[in-house]
């Protein structure tokens, strides 16, 4: 069954637009892997936000699909999130009420407090009704650029010619959408040695992680799905350096924590 969730100015969490979407444990029932959703906005009552917005008036501005959900790491209530897929922006917005009529369908038991919940499930009829009143933005893929914080432990080939010496560095492209993904669902904590850059150098470093490639992306031969839950770990830029330290031996991070912890040793230092 489709599902309406909601986008509000400000919240607790600090979710991505069509990346990932928190929410109390109590819509888990709902917002189930492969759930179609519309994106809505509703409470809109600081200005600040105005020009983020594609009305000043309730209305939906998106669809998607729901990837893998996922515990909250930071909650202490049980809250969720998910994975967003599929996300394709609204040119203009649906208003949520055309001709003086809603186009969600309100159940008279709900009359006084439906548009307070923040997950709405919804039938397909009422679905294709808002979906059919829609205009997406054109589909663009995902953008691969390198970002400022993601460090190339990928193997580099050198050359020369004549008397110069010239570097040949082979460039791997990677998602920032997939990145911050894989945070959101492994958290800001290097999973190989448990290091927090915001608590050793304070709010100057706050949620920088390193993205480690569990497969090299250098051994894809062409574009490949990637898993954020199962693709991609954070780990601290030492432990990323040490995992890539020797190309041809590339660790685990089983291998890494073992190391740590002094179980396990290479053939070279024996």
């Amino acid at each position: 069954m489709p599902a309406v969730i909601v986008e509000n100015d400000e919240s607790k969490w600090a979710d991505q637009t069509g990346e990932h979407y928190h929410f109390p444990k109590q819509y888990r029932a709902i917002l189930t892997e492969g759930t179609e959703v519309l994106y809505y906005k509703g409470k809109m009552t600081n200005k600040i936000f105005s020009d983020q917005r594609l009305s000043t008036k309730p209305h939906y501005f998106g669809v998607a699909r729901i990837g893998k959900v996922e515990a909250d790491r930071n909650s202490t209530k049980g809250d969720l999130f998910a994975v967003i897929e599929g996300f394709r922006p609204f040119e203009s917005a649906v208003p949520n009420k055309l001709d003086g009529e809603y186009l969600e369908s309100i159940p008279p038991r709900l009359k006084d407090n439906y548009w307070r919940n923040g997950v709405r499930a919804i039938d397909q009829a009422v679905f294709d009704r808002i979906y059919a009143y829609a205009v997406l933005e054109p589909n663009e893929a995902d953008d691969f650029r390198l970002t400022d914080v993601v460090q190339d432990f990928e193997t580099r080939t050198t050359g020369t010619e004549g008397k110069h010496i010239s570097y040949f560095g082979v460039r791997y492209e990677r998602s920032p959408k997939l990145r911050r993904q894989a945070i959101a669902i492994h958290g800001i904590k290097c999973k190989a040695c448990d290091f927090d850059f915001e608590k050793a150098y304070g709010k100057h470093a706050k949620g920088f992680i390193h993205v480690h490639h569990v497969k090299p992306i250098s051994e894809y031969e062409e574009d490949q799905v990637v898993d954020p839950a199962t693709d991609l770990i954070t780990l601290c830029a030492n432990c990323h350096a040490v995992v890539h330290k020797k190309p041809g031996e590339l660790l685990s991070v089983e291998q890494l924590k073992s190391i740590l912890h002094g179980r396990w040793v290479f053939d070279d230092m024996a």
